[in-house]
């Protein structure tokens, strides 16, 4: 027997049997015949088709801007969906105006999706800034190339704005009031409240299962739902943002544990990542767009396996364990035997990650991280080489060190033997200089689309020397750059 979905569009409650692999752009589109939503490129790549999703937390609602075409309509279940059609009242909204008064609209395709991008800003930015609105619109492509007239219109927006913003007031009822939400988003809780209240989440519970989940377990879908949508459109699927213990970031004794289900946007603006971390916020800004952001989990990007997958290659340079469960079972080893080989991975059937376990930085040592990524735009690309870093320093002494390096093996890269060579080592140019040999010998890249195997033995030559560069910006570490450039 199919479950029933039941949630929100805009304001109206849906209640639906469709399959739980059912694209949500496809339903919004042809079920609801709301076609101000656009298909662009059915990749998460444009944001022709960025909705808002909002899920009830305690007695409010948090929303997220989110790609609806790698959606599937099973996540929808006891949550709000909004459309362009969703926020438009009697006459244009105040972000609406802006976008035609700057002439930013041009053939309006992909209108939509940036009027809901600059929504999800204005919902959740701390303090209105112009550069989260920018940030916001990252995942947002117009094919008129009209950027600098909407830059305009959301720093308008801002200015605006800004300096009527109380942070102590409720956010929703200030966006209301400014005439940007449509009243009915005050209801949206209480109804929230009691869709969940009749109809609680249809799914078992996966991480008691003794005998393992014979449905597909899904993260973010990001990467999936590009791959093989026509196979999950008919499929079981289980969806890990359904369960709270695999979406935390805490901090027990000396470890971080972060949820397998954790996105990368909670990662990314995790107060104790970034304590412990800092500089992760930006590092994580270079990881796709805010509306893939939003959705793509940590354990999704780890069971993906890419050889340049960015969680990865950061998390083997902090040191990461991985703990994996099966019902009341826990397996817990080093997340660099995690990768097998090309795409292999060390997880059996009716397995599900459970925890990234980061081991936490003492006050007291001097500890230092570093994240390098090269692509062939700095932005929504993945890397042709990417690498991190992560040692303490004991006077100029490498205690520990742990490195990293993605897109010169079938792997994302563990250099074990690099690490080995440098620990207990000083700090200079010599012990750095003699390490690159070592490195090189441990990788093996091969040429395709991304460039020739000895252009990224190269590149990640420069990307590793490039780590202490910047971290070491008194120590004249560019001497050595140049040396090897030359």
């Amino acid at each position: 027997m199919k479950n029933i979905l039941r949630f929100i569009l805009n304001e109206t409650v849906i209640e639906t049997t469709l399959p739980e692999g059912t694209v949500t752009l496809d339903f919004i589109r042809k079920q609801a015949r709301l076609t101000g939503t656009k298909e662009g490129c059915k990749e998460g790549e444009c944001g022709a088709c960025t909705v808002l999703l909002g899920k009830l937390t305690g007695e409010s609602v948090s929303y997220k801007a989110v790609a609806s075409c790698l959606l599937p309509i099973g996540e929808l279940h006891g949550k709000h969906v909004v459309t362009v059609e969703g926020v438009n009242q009697l006459s244009l909204n105040p972000l609406q105006d802006a976008i035609v008064k700057e002439g930013a609209s041009q053939c309006g395709f992909c209108t939509p999706g940036i009027i809901l991008s600059l929504t999800g800003f204005f919902l959740t930015s701390p303090n209105l800034d112009y550069q989260d609105a920018i940030d916001a619109l990252d995942g947002n492509i117009c094919r008129c190339t009209g950027y600098a007239s909407i830059r305009r219109a959301a720093s308008n927006l801002c200015e605006t704005f800004k300096p009527k913003y109380n942070t102590g007031l409720d956010r929703i009822n200030q966006l209301v009031k400014w005439s940007i939400l449509p009243n009915y988003f005050l209801q949206i809780p209480n109804r929230l409240i009691t869709l969940n209240s009749e109809s609680p989440l249809p799914y078992p519970d996966i991480l008691s299962n003794e005998n393992g989940n014979n449905s597909t377990i899904v993260g973010g879908a990001t990467d999936l739902f590009v791959q093989r949508p026509d196979e999950l459109a008919e499929k079981e699927l289980t969806f890990i943002s359904n369960y709270n213990k695999l979406s935390r970031i805490v901090k027990k004794d000396n470890w971080i544990f972060v949820g397998a289900g954790t996105t990368i946007s909670e990662l990314k603006d995790s107060p104790l990542i970034n304590e412990y971390f800092p500089g992760m916020d930006d590092y994580l800004s270079l990881v796709s767009s805010t509306i893939m952001r939003n959705r793509a989990t940590v354990a999704g990007n780890l069971v993906n396996a890419s050889p340049i997958g960015d969680l990865s290659i950061i998390f083997l340079a902090l040191g990461a364990n991985i703990s994996i469960s099966k019902g009341n079972t826990t397996r817990e080893f080093p997340l660099y035997d995690f990768f097998k080989d090309y795409k292999k991975i060390d997880l059996e059937k009716g397995e599900i990650i459970d925890t990234i376990e980061i081991p936490a930085p003492l006050p007291s040592l001097d500890f230092r991280f570093h994240f390098e990524k090269v692509s062939q735009r700095k932005y929504l690309d993945i890397a042709s080489c990417n690498t991190a870093i992560s040692f303490t320093l004991i006077d100029d002494i490498i205690d520990t060190i742990h490195a990293s390096a993605g897109g010169v093996a079938p792997i994302p890269l563990y250099l074990k033997h690099t690490c080995a060579f440098l620990q207990k080592k000083k700090l200079n140019i010599n012990n750095i200089s003699s390490s690159l040999k070592i490195m090189e010998n441990e990788i093996s890249p091969i040429s395709d689309v991304r460039g020739s195997n000895t252009y990224k033995t190269k590149l990640l030559r420069n990307l590793f020397i490039s780590h202490f560069i910047a971290l070491f910006p008194k120590e004249n570490f560019d001497e050595l750059l140049k040396d090897l450039l030359s």
